[in-house]
C-alpha cells in the first residue's frame, strides 16, 4: 500500500455509441486536479471479460479464466474507485455488473463514488450499484454526480447539438467536489484499516 491513494475511474459502458467517455474524462480531470491522488481511467472496453462462468466467486476459489485473473490484478492496484454508469432499464449496464461479479477480494474494504447519467440522472442505477457495493464489502460515498433532465440532453448527442460537459459546471460541479471529498476520506480510512489488518495477519 502506498500513502498516496490510487483511484480507478471505471467507465461502465462498452457500446460503440456510448456517451460515457465524456463524463468519465471530465471526472478524471477533476480528480487529478486535486493533486493528492493517482488517478487512472479504467475502460471496460480494454478488459473484454467473458460472462461470469467460474465455479464460484474468487472469494471461495481462484478464478480460472485468464481475462478474469487479469481484471482482478488490475483492480488490486487501486485503493478506491469511481464508477461512471448510465442507467439501463433502471439499473447499471450488463457489462459493469459482469465486471463487478468477476472479482470479490479486490473490491473488499475499498471506497467508491458514482457518476451516473440518464433522463433521471441515473439515480436508480446508482442506488442499485450501492447495494451491489454493500455485498462486495465496499463503502459508498453519500454524494454522487447525477447528470439528468435538460442537462443530460444538452450534452448528449440525442439532444441534436451536444455541448461540452464542462458547460454543466454550475449544475454538477458542487456535487462532484462533495463526492470526491467524501471519497478521499473513506479511501484513506479504509487504506489505514487494511494496513492495520495486514500488520496483524503478519504478526
Amino acid at each position: 500500500m502506498t500513502t498516496t491513494p490510487r483511484i480507478g475511474v471505471i467507465l461502465g459502458t462498452t457500446r460503440d455509441s456510448r456517451f460515457g467517455l465524456a463524463p468519465a474524462e471530465w471526472i478524471v480531470a477533476r480528480a487529478k486536479a486535486r493533486g493528492d491522488w493517482q488517478v487512472d481511467l479504467i475502460d471496460l472496453k480494454d478488459h473484454p471479460l467473458p460472462l461470469f462462468n467460474e465455479m464460484a466467486s474468487n472469494a471461495w476459489m481462484p478464478s480460472q479464466d485468464a481475462a478474469a485473473v487479469k481484471w482482478q490484478e488490475t483492480l488490486a492496484q487501486y485503493d478506491g474507485f469511481i464508477f461512471v454508469t448510465p442507467e439501463y432499464n433502471r439499473s447499471i449496464t450488463g457489462a459493469l455488473k459482469n465486471a463487478l461479479d468477476q472479482a470479490y477480494n479486490e473490491w473488499n474494504r475499498k471506497a467508491f463514488g458514482i457518476v451516473s447519467y440518464g433522463s433521471v440522472g441515473g439515480t436508480r442505477a446508482a442506488e442499485h450499484l450501492r447495494t451491489i457495493g454493500i455485498e462486495l464489502q465496499m463503502a459508498s460515498t453519500r454524494s454522487a454526480v447525477h447528470i439528468g433532465g435538460g442537462d443530460f440532453f444538452s450534452v448528449h448527442p440525442l439532444g441534436g447539438d451536444p455541448k461540452p460537459i464542462e458547460t454543466l459546471e454550475a449544475s454538477i460541479g458542487a456535487s462532484a467536489d462533495a463526492m470526491l471529498s467524501e471519497l478521499d476520506w473513506w479511501t484513506r480510512a479504509t487504506m489505514a484499516a487494511r494496513a492495520v489488518e495486514g500488520q496483524r495477519e503478519a504478526a
